[in-house]
């Protein structure tokens, strides 16, 4: 077979969003049954591409499971190369499936408020895409600036007072944070002399002296962009709010949006910063594993305290960002492993409840708090009306089920994969790498708030639940459509899914980690990429 086609699938998911986004622009909106259409083919033709890449860096096809995109033809450094592994081809399909469950509950109604909302979503497609691929740290910003543009018109999509305020406190947010982006990666640039992730990693052994101390500053700076979006405490005040005013589907999505941030900083601090780095080696690990805590314990206070369903499902969110963050600074292989089974099962269960929140709101009485518990809701009627079973409706019933099970997921009940994933974590925590050291103090500080995380949440989503499915009394059953209920049972089922592949897939993800562990084999094959034979740059002399 020949690699150099093989190699522009890697390509692909940056360009057919592109492309199909610009298509969507020009057609009229009065064709959403068309431009839904060609929105869906997209975004299934971008779920195989994920599948043929992952299929490809974890078949031995490319060298160490690595396949190198060079945009130009321009060797690295000097040109921008894009690197599809393990990792990234996971999140691709990740991503994928997030978007068609999204797209989905958006056919018979979110997509129609408004305009160029298919044209938006696929512009966002392609700058998560573009960020999972890149190994640049300036395309990386390229990609990142895509990637908000198209939030923030999709925040205000079928906009009302509540997601103006939201969307301008976002928009200011994210404009801050791409400032220090930029002044991050010009201090790497004039301390390092490249943008490249693998040729940084590469030279950073070397750097001493200002030029270490001008690197750390740049790194520091970039971390603090990437802080923002991933919502670590005290940078991430801005989640609920913004969560819990976007619509259903763009929630959905913005959930994936803030596992960008932590993937980048996985990416960024296992590959640059690793035991081959020098005196740069461990630089940071510290700040993420006690702000990752720090996240964690804010998350699960904030769902505590919630009284509306979208801000609790935003500290969810939170909770599951930190626990991915403090993962990172542990600076533990195996832990790795099983925090990114977490990051696949989280992301999946909390954007489901984000798709739920509406569904849920519709069984409310006008002017009724399905929030607040009472000593009400727990009084015993001694008189009830009824002495027999009252039938529930299939809606209800749907409801209360789907409801369930993004609360175990969340909470890590078994069986599904959140219990999976957090037992995975406890015995990586409780079993180091090296036998030889031991646990310490940090170790069940760590494991402590992970728990305590787990109980405010069952206290939460449980105290929601009764209120709503057991004592609000006589509620009628709201009118699902088959979109709205086909898009959460398929990320449920993707839960279930996890759960009973949950042996392949920790091998799968063991090999993932395993790759990141080694920053020297990204430095070789990035660097030693080829560049296409017989191909003459523009302007070049042949």
């Amino acid at each position: 077979m020949n690699l150099h086609w093989v190699q522009q699938l890697i390509i692909l998911p940056v360009l057919l969003p592109l492309l199909c986004g610009a298509v969507l622009t020009m057609i009229n909106e009065n064709r959403h049954h068309l431009k839904f259409g060609i929105n869906f083919a997209a975004v299934a033709i971008q779920f195989v591409i994920a599948v043929s890449l992952m299929q490809l860096t974890d078949s031995g096809m490319w060298h160490d499971g690595i396949g190198i995109y060079l945009a130009a033809n321009w060797s690295a450094p000097f040109g921008i190369a894009l690197a599809a592994d393990r990792l990234a081809a996971l999140m691709l399909l990740l991503t994928s499936l997030m978007a068609g469950a999204a797209l989905l509950f958006s056919a018979t109604r979110w997509s129609r408020i408004g305009v160029h909302f298919h044209s938006l979503f696929q512009f966002l497609l392609m700058g998560i895409n573009g960020a999972f691929l890149t190994h640049d740290l300036f395309n990386l910003f390229v990609f990142f600036e895509v990637m908000l543009a198209a939030s923030y018109g999709l925040l205000l999509h079928g906009y009302n007072a509540t997601r103006l305020r939201a969307g301008m406190q976002y928009i200011a947010i994210n404009l801050a944070a791409s400032l220090l982006f930029l002044i991050g990666v010009a201090l790497i640039y004039a301390s390092s002399g490249t943008l490249n992730m693998a040729d940084l990693a590469g030279r950073i052994g070397s750097i001493t002296g200002e030029d270490l101390f001008l690197l750390k500053t740049g790194v520091a700076v970039l971390a603090i962009a990437f802080l923002t979006k991933s919502a670590m405490w005290p940078l991430g005040f801005w989640l609920p709010t913004t969560y819990s005013a976007a619509s259903p589907p763009v929630a959905a999505m913005l959930v994936l949006m803030t596992k960008v941030g932590a993937y980048v900083v996985l990416r960024v601090w296992l590959l640059v910063f690793s035991s081959d780095a020098g005196e740069a080696a461990g630089y940071g690990y510290t700040a993420l594993l006690w702000g990752g805590m720090a996240t964690i314990l804010f998350g699960a206070a904030g769902m505590l305290a919630s009284e509306a369903l979208g801000r609790m499902a935003g500290y969810a969110a939170i909770v599951s960002s930190g626990t991915l963050l403090a993962v990172v600074g542990y600076g533990q292989a195996s832990l790795v492993t099983a925090g990114l089974y977490y990051l696949l099962g989280s992301t999946l269960a909390v954007g489901a409840f984000m798709l739920l929140i509406e569904l849920i709101e519709r069984i409310r009485k006008p002017g009724a708090s399905i929030l607040a518990v009472t000593m009400e809701a727990f009084a015993v009627d001694e008189a009830p009306e009824e002495t027999a079973g009252v039938g529930i409706p299939g809606a209800l019933a749907f409801l209360g089920l789907a409801f369930a099970g993004c609360a175990l997921v969340i909470t890590g009940l078994p069986p599904l994969s959140g219990f999976v994933a957090k037992f995975g974590m406890f015995h990586a925590l409780l079993h180091p790498d090296d036998p030889n050291i031991l646990i310490s103090g940090t170790t069940w500080a760590l494991m402590a708030l992970i728990v305590f995380s787990g109980l405010t949440a069952i206290i939460a989503l449980m105290r929601f639940g009764v209120r709503t499915f057991w004592a609000s009394g006589a509620i009628t059953a709201p009118k699902l459509h088959v979109t709205e209920v086909g898009s959460i049972m398929l990320l449920l089922l993707l839960c279930v899914a996890l759960t009973i592949q949950a042996g392949p897939m920790f091998d799968y993800l063991q090999r993932t980690s395993n790759d990141l562990q080694r920053p020297d084999h990204y430095v070789e094959q990035i660097r030693s990429a080829p560049v296409v034979p017989g191909v003459v740059h523009p302007g070049a002399t042949p």
